[in-house]
């Protein structure tokens, strides 16, 4: 006796109890590329990014280091030596060994706003200038005296202007320089003043509280006129009338 099994029931069986996984085609060769691509990409841009760090710093470095046309030039690191115009220049407190420098430069007078005289400087052939003053106690007449003594020396040469570190003193000068000769407006003489690398900041806190106030018609006026201040109740201004009155 023979017995036949079907296996073709027992299969329909089998499918029906047992649940069938179904996965999404996916064609594997264009997917293999997509894949293969995207490995290669990462890699690439992380090494262009790598590359790129030093160029970042560079030139934002760069960005912050562009100094305007209209500033002080500098000269001498030194010496914290500037030029301001074509005849006039701006520096700390020079030594013997700066002459030979000031000479090639053709400067023919040295303004010291410092209280002792520049006995570095023993050459006949360059005018010495003494203008003591204190930033903290400066006033219109010291700022006037100051301008006129620049206008003389410039009809003979190059001049410069100095005191011991080439940033307060020497700087508010040069910004009333600026504002009352030249026309430049407050914001930027003041602007130059600060951030013109001329010393620290700290020192200038007195000159532009002075800056803030002064009243540059006024100035320029009174240089115009010749007077020696603003206020005819100046010292100068006093000594003055009590001259041309024989009171004195």
């Amino acid at each position: 006796m023979r017995i036949h099994v079907s296996l073709t029931g027992a299969s329909q069986g089998f499918d029906r109890a047992t649940p069938k996984l179904r996965f999404p085609l996916i064609d594997e060769s264009r997917h293999g590329k997509t894949s293969m691509s995207r490995v290669r990409f990462f890699p690439a841009l992380c090494i262009a990014f790598l590359a790129l760090l030093p160029w970042i710093p560079a030139q934002a470095a760069t960005a912050s280091t562009v100094r305007p046309t209209e500033w002080a030039q500098p000269v001498e690191v030194q010496y914290n030596l500037f030029q301001l115009s074509p005849l006039l220049y701006r520096s700390a407190l020079p030594d013997d060994g700066a002459v030979p420098l000031l000479k090639s430069l053709k400067v023919a007078t040295v303004i010291n706003f410092l209280p002792e005289a520049d006995d570095w400087l023993s050459d006949p052939d360059i005018h010495q200038v003494q203008l003591p003053y204190r930033t903290n106690h400066v006033d219109d007449a010291d700022v006037l005296k100051t301008l006129r003594a620049i206008q003389a020396a410039e009809a003979n040469g190059p001049v410069l202007m100095h005191c011991k570190h080439g940033s307060d003193r020497t700087g508010l000068m040069a910004a009333m320089y600026r504002v009352v000769i030249q026309g430049w407006s407050k914001e930027d003489a003041l602007s130059e003043m600060t951030q013109g690398g001329f010393g620290d900041s700290i020192h200038f806190k007195d000159g532009v509280r002075y800056m803030t106030q002064v009243d540059v018609e006024k100035l320029r006026t009174a240089l115009v006129n010749g007077d020696c201040s603003t206020s005819a109740f100046a010292t100068c201004s006093m000594k003055s009338w009590f001259k041309s009155a024989h009171i004195e």
